[in-house]
């Protein structure tokens, strides 16, 4: 009987991923990733001549098959022509990075109080970061599951697993406007956290495997007295780096998990563990 060869389980050449948000911090990097383990990549964002240069980028530097679609998520008929371009282009993918999310168009809105936060802001929101999710899972995931396997992905974050430590924001900014993590994006995560469990059950004997990436707090634009103050309530000290999830969602990406499904892989730096 012949070893596994276990350097070949991360291999991804021949499939093909969907990244939403692919333009954004994370997107960008898991879109870098999983080319360079050998995925063709469609490259899914709001704006068609970001995902259109970072295809060119994606494929002049890994030298693997690249598609930039321009797709609001939160629009179930744009989802749907999204997903035929990629069944047209590629014959369908094996690999979803649910991963959009958004602030909305209004950023004093979206950083409102509690008392403040309006219904039409948690609605805008919420119609990507858990409406989108599951609007791309259906699309995609029932193709997986009509093929007989594939692997989701879906981007939440520790904020839906535990509530943020308020003095954290205590002099705190982002692009130089104070911060806080509002009630909806708490919400909206755990509900992806959820919907992963739902899916990775319901599409199981089809071979389709549903997981969570769970990110820490990423470095994006904080100012250094936020950063300061997370990576005191961090056991490895520092917040994280984009870069630093990216080996999470290559493993669920690939055979390497071909066993894991229904998870919530947690890259927090142990945040979480006290």
């Amino acid at each position: 009987m012949s070893e596994t060869s276990y350097r070949a389980l991360f291999d991804l050449a021949g499939k093909t991923a969907v990244i939403t948000g692919a333009c954004g911090i994370l997107g960008r990097r898991f879109a870098l990733g999983l080319a360079e383990f050998g995925a063709d990549v469609a490259l899914v964002d709001l704006d068609q001549a970001a995902t259109d240069a970072l295809a060119a980028e994606i494929a002049q530097r890994h030298k693997v098959r690249t598609l930039g679609i321009a797709c609001d998520i939160a629009d179930p008929a744009a989802v749907r022509r999204m997903a035929a371009r990629v069944d047209d282009a590629f014959g369908g993918c094996s690999i979803l990075m649910n991963n959009a999310a958004t602030k909305g168009a209004d950023m004093d809105a979206f950083f409102a109080s509690v008392e403040e936060f309006t219904l039409e802001t948690w609605r805008e929101i919420m119609s990507v970061n858990l409406d989108g999710m599951f609007l791309m899972a259906q699309a995609i995931g029932a193709g997986m599951a009509h093929r007989g396997g594939g692997s989701i992905i879906q981007t939440a974050s520790i904020y839906g697993m535990m509530a943020p430590d308020q003095r954290i924001y205590e002099g705190s900014e982002y692009h130089g406007r104070p911060i806080n993590t509002p009630a909806v994006y708490s919400a909206s995560k755990a509900g992806v956290i959820g919907l992963t469990r739902h899916l990775a059950t319901y599409w199981a004997e089809r071979g389709v495997r549903v997981n969570t990436l769970t990110p820490g707090g990423v470095s994006s634009g904080q100012n250094s007295e936020f950063s300061r103050r997370y990576a005191a309530r961090v056991p490895l000290g520092r917040m994280a780096e984009a870069d630093d999830m990216v080996g999470a969602a290559v493993f669920l990406a690939s055979d390497a998990s071909s066993y894991v499904t229904g998870q919530n892989i947690v890259v927090d730096g142990g945040l979480s563990a006290w």
